[in-house]
């Protein structure tokens, strides 16, 4: 059996992903490495997604993060009560319901919960 453990992906400035992902969708720090300029977040399933500062040349990103959540509505409310902003708020979209908003990297996020995604046909 294969499971996906940890994803790393390049991010703009670690400490303000690592902010983002901590304080805005309740992920927690696994470990950093502040001379690496990593930091490791890591959701309630221990899944860990690494934030990785990189140095280097800028190279297009085309990573997008599904998140399952227990209601999209719900959660929607809840993030949009923080002063998130939605590039789509919960609706039918071409892959089911859910809703959608990136992060300061500008990174797709996708909302998603397995009732909703269900009855998606009935939206």
């Amino acid at each position: 059996m294969l499971k996906l453990d940890h994803l790393e992906i390049s991010v703009d400035n670690y400490r303000a992903s690592r902010d983002f992902y901590v304080q805005q969708l309740g992920f927690t720090v696994e470990f950093e490495l502040p001379e690496r300029r990593i930091a490791a977040v890591q959701d309630e399933y221990d899944f860990t997604l690494f934030l990785a500062e990189h140095m280097t040349a800028a190279k297009p990103r085309s990573c997008v993060l599904t998140l399952q959540v227990a209601d999209v509505d719900a959660t929607y409310r809840e993030l949009s009560a923080r002063g998130l902003s939605f590039t789509q708020p919960p609706s039918r979209l071409f892959w089911g319901y859910g809703a959608e908003l990136r992060d300061p990297n500008d990174y797709l996020l996708r909302l998603w919960d397995a009732e909703s995604m269900r009855s998606s046909g009935d939206r």
